[in-house]
Protein backbone atom coordinates (compact mmCIF):
# COMPACT_ATOMS: atom_id res chain seq x y z
CA UNK A 1 0.00 0.00 0.00
CA UNK A 2 1.13 3.59 -1.06
CA UNK A 3 1.26 5.68 2.10
CA UNK A 4 0.88 8.96 -0.02
CA UNK A 5 -2.20 7.84 -1.87
CA UNK A 6 -3.65 6.86 0.81
CA UNK A 7 -3.48 9.85 2.93
CA UNK A 8 -4.58 11.74 -0.44
CA UNK A 9 -7.78 9.27 -0.46
CA UNK A 10 -8.44 9.83 2.98
CA UNK A 11 -8.09 13.47 2.84
CA UNK A 12 -10.46 13.42 -0.04
CA UNK A 13 -12.82 12.20 1.67
CA UNK A 14 -12.56 13.96 4.39
CA UNK A 15 -13.13 17.01 2.21
CA UNK A 16 -16.52 15.53 1.02
CA UNK A 17 -17.53 14.20 4.36
CA UNK A 18 -17.61 17.68 5.17
CA UNK A 19 -19.44 18.42 2.40
CA UNK A 20 -22.28 16.33 2.74
CA UNK A 21 -22.48 17.29 6.50
CA UNK A 22 -22.93 20.79 5.64
CA UNK A 23 -26.11 19.92 3.56
CA UNK A 24 -28.44 20.24 6.64
CA UNK A 25 -26.83 23.28 7.65
CA UNK A 26 -26.73 25.23 4.47
CA UNK A 27 -30.71 24.47 3.76
CA UNK A 28 -30.95 25.72 7.39
CA UNK A 29 -28.74 29.10 6.67
CA UNK A 30 -30.56 29.66 2.88
CA UNK A 31 -34.39 28.80 4.72
CA UNK A 32 -33.75 30.83 7.64
CA UNK A 33 -32.22 34.07 5.37
CA UNK A 34 -28.73 33.90 7.69
CA UNK A 35 -26.55 34.17 4.97
CA UNK A 36 -28.51 37.02 3.46
CA UNK A 37 -28.45 38.68 6.82
CA UNK A 38 -24.99 38.17 7.28
CA UNK A 39 -24.05 39.84 4.21
CA UNK A 40 -26.22 42.99 4.75
CA UNK A 41 -24.59 42.97 8.22
CA UNK A 42 -21.06 43.03 7.62
CA UNK A 43 -18.72 41.36 10.39
CA UNK A 44 -20.38 40.77 13.16
CA UNK A 45 -20.51 38.45 16.41
CA UNK A 46 -23.01 35.74 16.60
CA UNK A 47 -24.88 38.01 19.22
CA UNK A 48 -25.14 40.48 16.83
CA UNK A 49 -26.48 37.99 14.34
CA UNK A 50 -29.17 36.77 16.53
CA UNK A 51 -30.11 40.44 17.60
CA UNK A 52 -30.57 40.97 14.07
CA UNK A 53 -32.80 37.60 12.79
CA UNK A 54 -34.44 36.43 16.11
CA UNK A 55 -32.56 33.33 16.17
CA UNK A 56 -30.91 31.41 18.94
CA UNK A 57 -27.71 32.50 19.24
CA UNK A 58 -26.22 29.21 20.47
CA UNK A 59 -27.36 27.68 17.49
CA UNK A 60 -25.79 30.24 15.30
CA UNK A 61 -22.72 30.28 16.89
CA UNK A 62 -22.48 26.67 16.04
CA UNK A 63 -23.74 27.51 12.40
CA UNK A 64 -21.25 30.23 11.82
CA UNK A 65 -17.93 28.01 13.29
CA UNK A 66 -18.93 25.03 10.85
CA UNK A 67 -19.61 27.42 8.14
CA UNK A 68 -16.08 29.14 8.47
CA UNK A 69 -14.62 25.70 8.67
CA UNK A 70 -16.32 24.97 5.26
CA UNK A 71 -15.32 28.71 3.98
CA UNK A 72 -18.69 29.52 3.41
CA UNK A 73 -18.25 32.24 5.77
CA UNK A 74 -15.12 34.16 6.83
CA UNK A 75 -13.46 34.55 10.82
CA UNK A 76 -12.03 37.34 11.65
CA UNK A 77 -9.76 35.97 14.26
CA UNK A 78 -8.44 39.45 15.89
CA UNK A 79 -12.29 40.85 16.35
CA UNK A 80 -13.87 37.33 16.68
CA UNK A 81 -16.49 38.19 14.30
CA UNK A 82 -17.90 36.06 10.95
CA UNK A 83 -18.68 37.86 8.06
CA UNK A 84 -19.21 37.09 4.22
CA UNK A 85 -16.78 38.42 1.25
CA UNK A 86 -18.41 39.46 -1.44
CA UNK A 87 -17.61 35.69 -3.84
CA UNK A 88 -19.07 34.33 -0.46
CA UNK A 89 -22.63 36.18 -0.67
CA UNK A 90 -22.44 35.92 -4.44
CA UNK A 91 -22.54 32.02 -4.06
CA UNK A 92 -24.74 31.72 -1.03
CA UNK A 93 -26.36 35.00 -0.08
CA UNK A 94 -27.61 36.57 -3.74
CA UNK A 95 -30.81 34.37 -5.25
CA UNK A 96 -30.26 36.66 -8.69
CA UNK A 97 -26.95 35.29 -9.06
CA UNK A 98 -26.26 32.88 -11.72
CA UNK A 99 -23.76 30.75 -9.27
CA UNK A 100 -26.41 30.89 -6.56
CA UNK A 101 -25.40 27.62 -5.16
CA UNK A 102 -27.26 27.21 -2.09
CA UNK A 103 -30.23 25.25 -3.81
CA UNK A 104 -28.35 22.43 -5.00
CA UNK A 105 -27.80 21.64 -0.78
CA UNK A 106 -31.39 21.18 -1.37
CA UNK A 107 -31.31 18.57 -3.91
CA UNK A 108 -28.31 16.87 -2.70
CA UNK A 109 -30.44 16.25 0.33
CA UNK A 110 -33.36 15.03 -2.02
CA UNK A 111 -31.58 13.02 -3.69
CA UNK A 112 -30.39 11.16 -0.04
CA UNK A 113 -34.05 11.05 0.29
CA UNK A 114 -34.37 8.77 -2.81
CA UNK A 115 -31.77 6.46 -2.03
CA UNK A 116 -34.60 3.49 -1.06
CA UNK A 117 -36.10 3.30 -4.16
CA UNK A 118 -32.89 3.45 -5.99
CA UNK A 119 -31.16 1.03 -3.94
CA UNK A 120 -33.78 -1.55 -5.26
CA UNK A 121 -34.02 -0.44 -8.24
CA UNK A 122 -30.13 -1.56 -8.41
CA UNK A 123 -30.71 -4.78 -7.68
CA UNK A 124 -34.37 -5.08 -10.16
CA UNK A 125 -32.58 -2.87 -12.90
CA UNK A 126 -36.42 -1.56 -13.41
CA UNK A 127 -36.83 2.00 -13.06
CA UNK A 128 -38.21 4.42 -10.34
CA UNK A 129 -40.41 7.04 -11.84
CA UNK A 130 -40.46 10.19 -11.70
CA UNK A 131 -44.01 10.36 -9.84
CA UNK A 132 -42.65 7.59 -7.08
CA UNK A 133 -39.51 9.57 -5.81
CA UNK A 134 -39.32 11.82 -3.07
CA UNK A 135 -41.87 14.47 -3.41
CA UNK A 136 -39.61 17.23 -2.57
CA UNK A 137 -37.20 15.90 -5.96
CA UNK A 138 -39.40 18.32 -8.13
CA UNK A 139 -39.05 21.09 -6.06
CA UNK A 140 -35.68 21.00 -5.41
CA UNK A 141 -34.53 21.06 -8.97
CA UNK A 142 -36.55 23.19 -9.75
CA UNK A 143 -34.50 25.78 -7.82
CA UNK A 144 -31.58 24.08 -8.39
CA UNK A 145 -31.61 25.30 -12.01
CA UNK A 146 -33.80 28.54 -11.59
CA UNK A 147 -30.98 30.59 -11.20
CA UNK A 148 -28.71 29.53 -14.36
CA UNK A 149 -32.68 29.76 -16.48
CA UNK A 150 -33.07 33.35 -15.40
CA UNK A 151 -29.57 34.51 -16.20
CA UNK A 152 -28.71 33.12 -19.47
CA UNK A 153 -32.37 32.56 -21.23
CA UNK A 154 -33.42 35.45 -22.26
CA UNK A 155 -30.00 37.70 -22.37
CA UNK A 156 -28.13 34.83 -24.31
CA UNK A 157 -29.92 31.88 -25.40
CA UNK A 158 -32.67 32.89 -27.34
CA UNK A 159 -30.79 35.78 -28.97
CA UNK A 160 -27.98 33.38 -30.26
CA UNK A 161 -30.87 31.97 -32.38
CA UNK A 162 -31.10 34.25 -35.49
CA UNK A 163 -34.22 36.60 -35.43
CA UNK A 164 -35.83 34.84 -32.91
CA UNK A 165 -35.96 37.29 -30.22
CA UNK A 166 -38.03 39.39 -33.28
CA UNK A 167 -40.23 36.12 -33.81
CA UNK A 168 -41.07 36.26 -30.29
CA UNK A 169 -41.58 40.00 -29.75
CA UNK A 170 -43.96 40.05 -33.02
CA UNK A 171 -46.36 36.90 -31.47
CA UNK A 172 -45.42 33.15 -32.32
CA UNK A 173 -46.68 30.09 -30.26
CA UNK A 174 -44.20 27.65 -28.24
CA UNK A 175 -43.93 24.70 -26.90
CA UNK A 176 -42.13 24.15 -23.55
CA UNK A 177 -41.53 20.69 -23.54
CA UNK A 178 -40.89 19.14 -20.05
CA UNK A 179 -41.61 22.18 -18.34
CA UNK A 180 -41.43 21.07 -14.56
CA UNK A 181 -42.50 23.71 -12.60
CA UNK A 182 -43.17 26.20 -14.99
CA UNK A 183 -40.14 28.45 -14.41
CA UNK A 184 -38.57 28.87 -17.91
CA UNK A 185 -42.39 29.16 -19.49
CA UNK A 186 -43.22 31.72 -17.36
CA UNK A 187 -39.60 33.84 -18.09
CA UNK A 188 -40.22 33.25 -21.53
CA UNK A 189 -44.14 34.59 -21.05
CA UNK A 190 -43.33 37.41 -18.93
CA UNK A 191 -40.05 38.52 -21.61
CA UNK A 192 -42.77 38.35 -24.56
CA UNK A 193 -46.17 39.27 -23.76
CA UNK A 194 -47.23 39.02 -27.31
CA UNK A 195 -46.38 35.41 -27.85
CA UNK A 196 -48.03 32.59 -26.63
CA UNK A 197 -46.36 30.14 -24.52
CA UNK A 198 -47.82 26.09 -23.34
CA UNK A 199 -45.68 24.16 -21.24
CA UNK A 200 -46.32 20.53 -20.87
CA UNK A 201 -44.77 18.12 -18.57
CA UNK A 202 -46.02 14.49 -17.80
CA UNK A 203 -45.77 15.29 -13.94
CA UNK A 204 -49.02 16.36 -13.05
CA UNK A 205 -48.47 17.60 -9.85
CA UNK A 206 -45.54 19.85 -11.29
CA UNK A 207 -48.19 21.25 -13.68
CA UNK A 208 -50.41 22.18 -10.89
CA UNK A 209 -47.19 23.78 -8.91
CA UNK A 210 -46.84 25.57 -12.41
CA UNK A 211 -50.27 26.77 -12.64
CA UNK A 212 -49.77 28.51 -9.46
CA UNK A 213 -46.56 29.96 -9.91
CA UNK A 214 -48.61 31.53 -13.42
CA UNK A 215 -51.43 32.83 -11.53
CA UNK A 216 -49.09 34.75 -8.69
CA UNK A 217 -47.87 36.40 -11.68
CA UNK A 218 -50.62 37.33 -13.54
CA UNK A 219 -49.56 35.75 -16.58
CA UNK A 220 -52.35 35.73 -19.06
CA UNK A 221 -50.58 34.22 -22.58
CA UNK A 222 -49.00 31.04 -20.65
CA UNK A 223 -50.74 27.81 -20.21
CA UNK A 224 -49.80 24.37 -19.22
CA UNK A 225 -51.02 21.14 -20.03
CA UNK A 226 -49.69 17.44 -18.92
CA UNK A 227 -48.85 15.14 -22.02
CA UNK A 228 -45.52 13.45 -23.05
CA UNK A 229 -43.38 14.93 -25.91
CA UNK A 230 -44.54 12.10 -27.86
CA UNK A 231 -47.87 13.57 -27.39
CA UNK A 232 -47.69 17.17 -28.25
CA UNK A 233 -50.60 18.63 -30.10
CA UNK A 234 -50.47 21.68 -32.69
CA UNK A 235 -47.67 23.16 -34.46
CA UNK A 236 -45.43 26.08 -33.40
CA UNK A 237 -42.72 28.36 -33.89
CA UNK A 238 -40.18 27.49 -31.41
CA UNK A 239 -40.02 24.20 -29.45
CA UNK A 240 -37.92 24.38 -26.03
CA UNK A 241 -36.59 21.49 -24.41
CA UNK A 242 -34.57 21.98 -20.82
CA UNK A 243 -32.75 19.77 -18.64
CA UNK A 244 -34.98 16.97 -19.83
CA UNK A 245 -34.16 15.41 -22.93
CA UNK A 246 -31.74 13.12 -21.17
CA UNK A 247 -34.61 11.67 -18.80
CA UNK A 248 -36.88 10.70 -21.64
CA UNK A 249 -37.59 7.11 -22.04
CA UNK A 250 -37.98 7.83 -25.89
CA UNK A 251 -35.56 10.43 -26.64
CA UNK A 252 -35.77 9.55 -30.21
CA UNK A 253 -39.26 9.16 -30.57
CA UNK A 254 -40.24 12.58 -28.70
CA UNK A 255 -37.81 14.67 -31.03
CA UNK A 256 -39.27 13.27 -34.28
CA UNK A 257 -42.62 14.46 -32.70
CA UNK A 258 -41.25 17.47 -32.14
CA UNK A 259 -39.88 18.18 -35.33
CA UNK A 260 -43.29 17.60 -36.88
CA UNK A 261 -44.67 19.83 -34.49
CA UNK A 262 -42.12 22.24 -35.73
CA UNK A 263 -43.66 25.37 -38.14
CA UNK A 264 -41.61 25.15 -41.47
CA UNK A 265 -39.36 27.64 -40.33
CA UNK A 266 -39.22 26.53 -36.89
CA UNK A 267 -36.41 26.21 -34.55
CA UNK A 268 -35.95 23.72 -31.59
CA UNK A 269 -33.64 25.27 -29.08
CA UNK A 270 -32.36 21.95 -26.80
CA UNK A 271 -30.68 22.61 -22.74
CA UNK A 272 -28.91 19.41 -21.76
CA UNK A 273 -26.30 19.42 -18.93
CA UNK A 274 -22.57 20.62 -19.27
CA UNK A 275 -20.68 17.18 -20.68
CA UNK A 276 -17.92 16.22 -22.88
CA UNK A 277 -18.35 12.91 -25.17
CA UNK A 278 -15.59 10.56 -23.28
CA UNK A 279 -15.85 9.04 -19.51
CA UNK A 280 -12.39 10.51 -19.03
CA UNK A 281 -13.07 13.70 -20.12
CA UNK A 282 -15.92 14.19 -17.81
CA UNK A 283 -13.67 13.32 -14.73
CA UNK A 284 -14.24 16.85 -13.31
CA UNK A 285 -16.39 18.58 -10.55
CA UNK A 286 -19.15 19.76 -12.88
CA UNK A 287 -19.04 16.61 -14.01
CA UNK A 288 -19.16 14.64 -11.02
CA UNK A 289 -21.99 16.57 -9.93
CA UNK A 290 -23.86 15.41 -13.00
CA UNK A 291 -23.24 11.60 -13.07
CA UNK A 292 -24.14 11.48 -9.29
CA UNK A 293 -27.57 13.37 -9.79
CA UNK A 294 -27.46 11.10 -13.36
CA UNK A 295 -27.25 7.83 -10.97
CA UNK A 296 -29.98 8.96 -8.57
CA UNK A 297 -32.58 10.74 -10.82
CA UNK A 298 -32.21 10.78 -14.37
CA UNK A 299 -31.26 6.88 -15.49
CA UNK A 300 -34.18 5.63 -12.75
CA UNK A 301 -36.68 8.14 -14.36
CA UNK A 302 -35.92 7.02 -18.11
CA UNK A 303 -35.82 3.58 -17.42
CA UNK A 304 -39.20 3.58 -15.66
CA UNK A 305 -40.49 4.65 -19.10
CA UNK A 306 -41.17 2.90 -22.37
CA UNK A 307 -38.16 2.05 -24.38
CA UNK A 308 -35.99 3.38 -21.66
CA UNK A 309 -33.19 5.25 -23.26
CA UNK A 310 -31.86 6.07 -20.17
CA UNK A 311 -28.82 8.28 -21.69
CA UNK A 312 -28.19 9.82 -18.31
CA UNK A 313 -26.86 13.19 -17.69
CA UNK A 314 -23.34 12.72 -19.23
CA UNK A 315 -25.01 11.87 -22.61
CA UNK A 316 -22.57 14.70 -24.04
CA UNK A 317 -22.88 16.90 -27.41
CA UNK A 318 -21.88 13.79 -29.93
CA UNK A 319 -24.57 11.41 -28.38
CA UNK A 320 -27.08 14.10 -28.33
CA UNK A 321 -26.60 15.25 -32.39
CA UNK A 322 -26.99 11.73 -33.07
CA UNK A 323 -30.22 11.71 -31.68
CA UNK A 324 -31.77 14.72 -32.92
CA UNK A 325 -30.03 14.31 -36.55
CA UNK A 326 -29.70 10.92 -37.27
CA UNK A 327 -32.91 9.33 -34.96
CA UNK A 328 -35.16 12.06 -34.75
CA UNK A 329 -34.55 13.09 -38.60
CA UNK A 330 -33.45 16.99 -37.76
CA UNK A 331 -31.98 18.44 -40.79
CA UNK A 332 -29.14 20.64 -38.95
CA UNK A 333 -28.23 20.94 -34.89
CA UNK A 334 -25.45 23.17 -33.63
CA UNK A 335 -24.46 24.46 -30.38
CA UNK A 336 -25.09 27.72 -29.98
CA UNK A 337 -24.02 28.93 -26.37
CA UNK A 338 -22.60 27.38 -23.43
CA UNK A 339 -22.05 28.25 -19.39
CA UNK A 340 -20.32 26.21 -16.52
CA UNK A 341 -23.43 23.69 -16.49
CA UNK A 342 -24.77 23.77 -19.54
CA UNK A 343 -24.68 23.15 -23.47
CA UNK A 344 -27.47 24.80 -25.72
CA UNK A 345 -28.41 22.91 -29.12
CA UNK A 346 -30.32 24.62 -31.91
CA UNK A 347 -32.04 22.07 -33.97
CA UNK A 348 -33.91 22.96 -37.35
CA UNK A 349 -36.26 20.81 -39.46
Amino acid sequence: MDETKLNTLVGSVLHDLGGAFAVPLVQIGERLGIYEKLSELGPCTPRELADSTGLAERYLMEWLCAQAASKYVDYDVESERFLMTPEQAFVFANPGSPFYLAPAFGAAAAFQNNEPQVREAFQTGRGVSWGDQTQCLSCAVARFFRPGYENHLIQRWLPSIDGMIAKLEKGIRVADVGCGHGITTSIMAQAFPNSEFIGFDFHEKSIEEARKHATEHELTNVSFEVALAKELPGKYGLVTVFDCLHDMGDPIGGMQHIRAALDSDGTCMIVEPMASDTVAENMNPVSRLYYSASTMVCVPTSLAQETGAALGAQAGEKRLKEIILEGAGFSQCSRIAETPFNIVLKAQP
